[in-house]
């Protein structure tokens, strides 16, 4: 045996409010997978709170891949996601190319519902490309794919053709895979849909449409994502985890009432991602 996979997450923590690291860490966790956390901030709250106490921790990020390549030590994926600052881009390109044979996964985290979030600025906005251009895999949702494509936020839902050509050209800037969640489709519904440049294939997840939008979501998906990949899932079959657990989870937390910025309420639910079970909910696009 060699032991678990080992994953270096550079994202911030956050106090209260479930999101990033206290999402990714016992998400990937109970998956198999070691989680060496690399903070990019530490918040009180979440920013969704619109009042936090923030500590940004730019200057920790080069001093721990220093520490890490003293060490000698590899990681199977360099996954980044909340960025405090434009200067982080720099550090996370860094820990990229201190490991080539990491798998390089973006979250390229910056608003959702057609606007930014409070401390993304647009020269942060900007300079995420340069992120996702040397990435293997983006799980952007649909606000962060028009940012990084220079277009509208859609109004209404959106078809096929419009995904498959925003995939493509998604991936035309460097990824391989390319994610784009929060898409809203016809009927009510809203879906996942991803596209494999190597292979040419794009894939759908369907989905039911809650009116309610939790924090720390996206990282729930995309930790689920990387812990399918790295244990051997093709890509429909990771979406097809990641979105079917995402999405029990914010039903479940709907049923409850709680107050969107607490965050999904999925520590009950932990124990089904050690299940097997029959995964064949994916379509093509």
């Amino acid at each position: 045996m060699t032991g678990p996979k080992k994953v270096a997450a550079i994202h911030d923590i956050s106090g209260v409010g479930r999101c990033s690291l206290t999402v990714i860490i016992p998400v990937l966790s109970v998956m198999g997978v070691q989680v060496c956390p690399v903070p990019t901030a530490v918040l009180s709250a979440h920013t969704g709170y619109g009042e936090f106490v923030m500590r940004d921790l730019t200057d920790f990020i080069p001093a721990a891949l220093d520490h890490y390549k003293r060490l000698g030590l590899e990681f199977d994926c360099i996954y980044s996601g909340f960025l405090a600052s434009s200067e982080q881009i720099d550090h996370c390109l860094d820990f990229f190319a201190a490991f080539p044979k990491a798998l390089k996964v973006v979250d390229p985290v910056m608003g959702d519902n057609g606007e930014n979030y409070k401390t993304y600025t647009p020269e942060l906005c900007r300079r995420m490309s340069e992120l996702t251009a040397v990435a293997d895999i983006i799980t952007p949702n649909l606000t962060e794919a028009a940012i990084l494509l220079g277009e509208k936020f859609p109004e209404g839902t959106v078809d096929s053709a419009m995904m498959r050509s925003w995939l493509v050209r998604l991936s035309q800037k460097g990824p391989r895979i390319v994610v784009i969640t929060s898409v809203p489709v016809s009927g009510s519904g809203i879906c996942t849909v991803g596209y494999d440049k190597s292979k040419n294939s794009f894939w759908k997840i369907a989905g039911e449409y809650v009116p309610i939008s939790y924090s720390g979501s996206g990282d729930m998906f995309t930790s689920i994502l990387i812990g399918g990949i790295l244990g051997g899932d093709s890509l429909p079959i990771a979406m097809d985890r990641a979105a079917s657990f995402t999405q029990s989870a914010v039903k479940t937390t709907y049923s409850y009432g709680t107050d969107w910025t607490d965050g999904i309420m999925f520590e009950p639910q932990l124990h089904r991602l050690k299940a097997d079970r029959e995964l064949s909910d994916y379509t093509n696009l």
